[in-house]
């Protein structure tokens, strides 16, 4: 069961801090890079689109990783 406190961890805003910031450009200028790849060899497609949106559902995970654990 989820507690409270995870309620509060998942619905709470963090404010970045220490290198967070830059580790976040980071972890999306790597799926903006893999983005452009998959574009580059992909046919514009439904396909193509939710492998798109799965890189930009990896990034936001990645970086609510980082903002609500450490």
């Amino acid at each position: 069961m989820i507690d409270q406190k995870e309620l509060e961890t998942r619905f709470t805003y963090h404010a970045p801090k220490g290198n967070q910031p830059p580790r976040y450009e980071d972890i999306r200028a790597q799926g903006r890079d893999f983005a452009n790849a998959l574009v580059l060899q992909c046919p514009d497609s439904r396909e193509l689109s939710l492998a798109l949106t799965k890189i930009e559902e990896a990034i936001f995970w990645a970086n609510a990783a980082i903002a609500r654990r450490e």
